[in-house]
């Protein structure tokens, strides 16, 4: 096996953590990527296997640092979670979330795909979600950003591939890495009282979202995989079997 240098956004819990420390277990240089200086020295404290950076994917500065890494695997996990009824979402919100879940990723991915393309070889793997394919009331922050996700991956795959980098994307469903509870959690903050339609919606999604969550293990050995893999399919559906659930959804709204 090769080993290669694989730079991991929002590295600093749940599957960005995970596929840190599986990767750099098959012997890979991993660079684990967080938010905060405190959370990449907590990280690597804990694990002095890693190299770690803070990386703050809204700051342009941040992101300009990682551009001479020699990065061969670029996974763009870093996000953030907003739901809420769009009519009294603060702005300042939708426009945070589209910084860190589109901007942010758009911006790494121009940082780190030339020194690819002048190689010639590299991959770059964009965290969705099954919310890129799937949209509900209550959840439209967080769906626009990944619907944006999806069109930005198809595009740069076909863009890139004849220059010798490879781009997927992994679409998770519910797991349990404490994201979703986050971002569910905020939901009720915006809704108008006396607006029992919308705690009506608001419990609906809660129960869908937040029951039965999986084992994220699942993501990271998915994640660690495609870094590694000769070859990927453009788009990864997890846990298996939702494709067909998402399809089935999709048809009954038409």
């Amino acid at each position: 096996m090769t080993q290669r240098t694989i730079l991991i956004t929002g590295a600093g819990s749940g599957f960005g953590k995970g596929a840190a420390i599986e990767l750099a277990a098959r012997g890979h240089a991993v660079i684990a990527a967080t938010e905060t200086l405190e959370q990449a020295n907590a990280l690597a404290a804990e694990h002095p296997e890693l190299a770690t950076m803070k990386l703050d994917v809204t700051s342009s500065n941040d992101i300009a640092a990682t551009a001479n890494l020699g990065v061969d695997v670029l996974i763009n996990n870093a996000g953030m979670g907003v739901m809420a009824p769009m009519i009294n979402v603060p702005m300042e919100k939708v426009r945070a979330i589209f910084d860190v879940n589109v901007f942010g990723m758009v911006e790494m991915c121009q940082a780190i795909a030339p020194g690819m393309i002048e190689r010639g070889s590299g991959r770059i793997i964009n965290v969705s979600s099954v919310a890129g394919i799937l949209a509900s009331p209550l959840t439209s922050p967080y769906c626009m950003t990944k619907h944006a996700v999806e069109a930005f991956t198809k595009s740069l795959r076909g863009e890139l591939a004849p220059l010798g980098v490879d781009v997927c994307k992994v679409n998770p469903g519910p797991y349990n890495t404490g994201f979703n509870d986050r971002m569910v959690d905020g939901i009720t903050e915006h809704i108008s009282a006396g607006d029992e339609a919308t705690h009506a919606a608001n419990q609906m999604v809660r129960d869908i979202v937040l029951t039965g969550q999986l084992d994220p293990n699942d993501v990271v050995v998915a994640l660690a995989n495609l870094a590694e893999a000769d070859e990927t399919p453009m788009q990864t559906l997890l846990p298996e079997g939702i494709g067909e659930l998402l399809t089935a959804m999709l048809e009954a709204e038409s």
